[in-house]
């Protein structure tokens, strides 16, 4: 695919998101920042890597709607991709995904969000801005899931991000609107499938927010996200999405169910190179749910406060947790680059500092015995 050069240098200078539009500049993003390359993408070219993306009725589609939401994998990275229309014409944002799941240890997060992943029933929100990790930290808890319980487990997504692999657990992803023409359907579907834990991607209209609501009252998990800068900023959208004469029913209805909220941002960490979440976490004790019935979310931040005992975290103190922890994980970000497409070279950079391995020696072929002895004494 004419994409897969794109892809191969995003990947090269450790980006995170790739954006390319007709008769322009291409842009990453790098630890956070935008950085603008000097290639121009032609109109053509961007349209043709458009229609090979968008083939067959999604084209027609995207013509109808002026953009379009996918999931691929090129060069062995898992890419979300959005088409959409621009006044320079068509517009492309890949945002490159990790190359495998990890667990909370490895994604770097606080060992008390695993108590969500222990909760039978009941509703839990990942919250952040766009590009804060919330997908990685929702994969991240299905994981942890994955490998620790024998559950059913139904995700819906719009695309698709991270696949997973059936370890424990049994997983099974739908893609709106690839499996199900859209997320109310999905998830009316979903609790007809016998599922333990329900994944939904985004509550993005007040029918899923509503439905997901119903799914947690209903002897399931729910694991859901959204958009929001704080817990209490995700808990009042999520009530305040709802008609003003409900919003009563809606308030106790979250009460009932919560099991905890995350937000979280992004850090960056310089002497590593790495970008690590900063989280607030509320967990739904009798204070945090008796304050969202009553619809007091300016409180919300004080029972957080006064939650340290139950494993509620501040963005301060999780920052001094952050300042204190030494066992950060680094993840090697170097990964075969293959093409069923074309035969292009793996790239030479990675995105992190490289860790050496201990006890490795690295033996020229040149080399003859006797220098080979010597480099085995030496270490």
């Amino acid at each position: 695919m004419l994409l897969d050069e794109y892809i191969r240098k995003a990947d090269e200078l450790g980006a995170s998101d790739l954006h390319i539009e007709s008769a322009t500049p291409m842009v990453v993003r790098v630890r956070g920042e935008l950085r603008t390359l000097t290639e121009v993408a032609s109109p053509e070219r961007v349209l043709k890597i458009a229609k090979t993306l968008l083939a067959g009725d999604a084209w027609a589609q995207f013509e109808t709607r002026g953009s379009a939401d996918l999931s691929l994998e090129v060069l062995g990275t898992r890419c979300r991709v959005n088409a959409f229309r621009t006044v320079r014409g068509i517009a492309i944002a890949v945002r490159l995904l990790a190359a495998s799941i990890n667990d909370l240890r490895a994604c770097n997060l606080h060992p008390d969000l695993r108590r969500f992943t222990d909760a039978r029933t009941g509703l839990v929100v990942i919250s952040g801005p766009t590009g804060s990790g919330k997908s990685t930290t929702l994969a991240a808890l299905v994981e942890q899931i994955n490998t620790t319980r024998a559950l059913n487990v139904i995700t819906v997504e719009s695309p698709l991000e991270y696949l997973f692999t059936n370890r424990r657990s049994f997983i099974r992803q739908r893609e709106v609107p690839t499996h199900s023409p859209t997320y109310e359907q999905a998830i009316i579907d979903a609790l007809r499938e016998n599922p333990d834990v329900l994944v939904i991607g985004e509550m993005r209209t007040p029918e899923v927010m509503r439905l997901t609501l119903n799914a947690a009252e209903t002897g399931h998990l729910v694991i859901a996200t959204m958009h929001s800068a704080t817990c209490a900023e995700a808990l009042s959208r999520l009530c305040m999405s709802f008609p003003a004469e409900i919003q009563g029913s809606i308030r106790a209805q979250v009460a009932d169910c919560l099991v905890g909220v995350v937000c979280q941002r992004l850090d960056y960490l310089p002497e590593l190179g790495i970008r690590v979440p900063r989280c607030e976490i509320l967990v739904g004790n009798s204070a945090a749910k008796g304050t969202i019935r009553v619809g007091q979310f300016s409180q919300i931040a004080n029972v957080i406060q006064a939650g340290g005992e139950d494993g509620m975290w501040s963005f301060d103190r999780y920052q001094r947790w952050m300042a204190q922890k030494t066992d950060w994980v680094v993840q090697p970000l170097e990964k075969p680059v293959t093409s069923q497409r074309n035969n292009i070279p793996p790239p030479s950079a990675t995105r992190s500092p490289k860790v050496s391995e201990p006890n490795v020696i690295s033996i020229d072929e040149d080399l003859d015995l006797a220098e080979i002895a010597r480099k085995i004494d030496e270490q």
